[in-house]
Formats: structure tokens, sequence, C-alpha cells
């Protein structure tokens, strides 16, 4: 891309950019390398709060901010000088992408770079759902055991089982083609199909969505939360799964109706769910803790190393470009 030159005109100090939140110090690196002044919202302890975000983005140019953290149009309307809203994240749903864009503020995410860590984390909530395995470690943990028995403990294979994917995008492929070597059938649904090379490679059939929530043994969700995904699974859902089935959802929490999942799982309308994301996160709804048929993890779905370093990258040179006149990459919400 070529240096937008009247970008420059007038500029006369330094960039600032507010990072609203710890992140990787590969991103202050390229930050401070390319001149730029950084404040960090530094605090392990806690999130930063809203009146603070105003307070500190107020004279920023470029805002550096996790999914965690809300950015909203009061937020926007407090920096006036603000030229980039770079989200640390796949989601976006924290920011209104809308009313930056009626500022002309192009807002980014961090696509791509969470497959591999969501896919594994998606397929080892799998096998440790199917294995009772976190279960399992609860036991151990407290009460104990008196020992191997023939019928203790008792879980499901995967092999000869159906996967249900619903949302086909590069984590869902990604998950597909892991459990496929599990020796799983693989259905899938999502707006469009895949071309039959796909398929092959990954031995998915295409399918309509009542199919897979009524013939799954595991269902595991892959999708953004947006309004046409809001509680896409709920109670209606939930009686026509089988008795049997597991659902998995390493994606959003609000796709999940999680009142009407809490009582699938009491009157043992499904088999269990495990849940990497939470409807009203980081808050858990009342109850859950209680269920043994209820596998939770923390949003760990791209916490690696690998993954959370090349988030970082994304952010600090999309900001960087940004600097220096130039388009930033993964834009979602439009703005040229």
């Amino acid at each position: 891309m070529m240096v937008n030159e009247k970008f420059y005109e007038g500029r006369e100090h330094m960039s600032k950019v507010l990072i609203a939140g710890r992140i990787p110090e590969h991103a202050l690196t390229i930050l401070k390398d390319a001149g730029l002044d950084i404040d960090v919202y530094d605090d392990s302890q806690s999130l930063i709060t809203k009146d603070e975000l105003i307070k500190r983005v107020a004279d920023k140019d470029f805002l550096i901010t996790p999914l965690s953290t809300q950015v909203d149009s009061d937020v926007i309307d407090n920096a006036p000088n603000l030229k980039l809203i770079a989200n640390y994240g796949a989601g976006f749903n924290n920011i209104d992408i809308d009313y930056a864009k009626s500022k002309g503020i192009p807002v980014t995410n961090t696509p791509k770079v969470s497959t591999t860590s969501t896919s594994e984390v998606t397929c080892g909530l799998i096998i440790g759902l199917s294995h009772r395995m976190m279960e399992g470690d609860t036991l151990m943990r407290h009460e104990g055991f008196s020992g191997w028995a023939p019928l203790f403990f008792l879980g499901h294979e995967l092999a000869g089982k159906t996967l249900g994917i619903i949302g086909m995008g590069q984590i869902g492929q990604a998950v597909a083609k892991r459990m496929h070597a599990f020796d799983m059938k693989i259905l899938y649904t999502q707006r469009h199909q895949l071309d039959s090379e796909t398929e092959d490679a990954l031995g998915a059939t295409f399918t309509k969505f009542d199919d897979i929530i009524k013939n799954a043994d595991v269902i595991t969700l892959h999708l953004p939360a947006s309004p046409a995904t809001h509680h896409l699974i709920g109670a209606e859902q939930f009686k026509q799964m089988k008795d049997s089935a597991m659902l998995i959802n390493a994606a959003r929490g609000p796709i999940i109706d999680e009142a009407a999942l809490y009582d699938a799982l009491v009157n043992h309308e499904i088999a269990g769910a495990a849940l990497d994301v939470y409807e009203k996160e980081p808050e858990v709804a009342d109850g859950f803790k209680a269920l043994k048929n209820w596998a939770p993890t923390p949003h760990i779905g791209n916490a690696t190393v690998e993954a959370r370093d090349a988030m970082a990258e994304i952010v600090a040179k999309n900001t960087v470009s940004m600097d220096k006149g130039n388009k930033p990459n993964y834009v979602v919400n439009g703005v040229e």
C-alpha cells in the first residue's frame, strides 16, 4: 500500500496509543520501534472501567482493546482524535462498529490466528466430556474412588459417532479435520456448502440445521455472536436432540440460551455440555456449578502463547500501518 502523504500534513506530535489491557510484550516492541507514544492499562487484577477508559482515551490517536472491554458511543465520542480501534480478539461484538463507522473510524479484529488453538480446545472438550475426564478430575480431588470396576464411571467412545458442526469456517473445518481422524462421521451446516474436494478431505457431509440437531451425537458451535445467532440453541432444540447428545460451545456464549440449557441438563434431555464461553461472561448462571454433566473452562479457546503473540502482532502492525497513512488489515466495519 502507498503511504498517504496527506495523513502527515500538520502533524507535529508523536501519535498516542492506548492499550486498554495487558497484552503480550511483542506488541509493545513493535509500537515502540515505530516511535509511538504508548499508554498501557496495566492492572492485572481487573478490567478497565468505562470511566477510566473514557479518561485515558481522550487524547489518543489509536485504541487497542481486548474483547472483554466495551467500546460504545460514549467512549468514541470522548476520543476526538481516534483513527483506529484495533480489537484484540477475533470477535468484535464488544465494539459499537456501526457508530465507529459513522465517525469514519475503522475497527479491526484478529482472525485466523486463533484457528489452531480454538480447534484444539474444542476437540479437548469433546474428548473430555465423552470420557467424563473433567468429572473424573473433580471426583479425584474430593472423595476419590474405591478402585477399578467393570461398570464404574463409564463414558462413550467417539469412533463411529456423529459430530455435528454448526458453522464450518476455518475453526469448524479444523475441528472436522481432527475429529475425522477419530473416526467420527462429520455433518455440518452453514449458509454455503463447501466445495466437494474440501468435503472429501474432511469426511464432511452438508446438511440442514434441524438434521444436525436431531441426529448428531456431539454438536459443536462455531458461529459469531449476532442477532441471527442469539439463542440459536434453546428449549426447542434441546427437546429435539438425542438424550445421549452432548453440546460443545467454544464460540460465543449468547448463541446458547443458558436457562434452557440448564433445564435440559437437569432433566436429562441431553447427556452433557462443555462450555468455554458464557452468555453473561464472566458470570456463570446459578445452578450450573452443581451439575455433574456440565464441564466448564474459562474462555481459553485461543489462550496459547502462539495465538496470543500472533494476535498482538496484528493489532500492533495495524496501528503502525494507520500511523503511516496506510490501510489496516481485517477491517470489520467497512471503513476504507
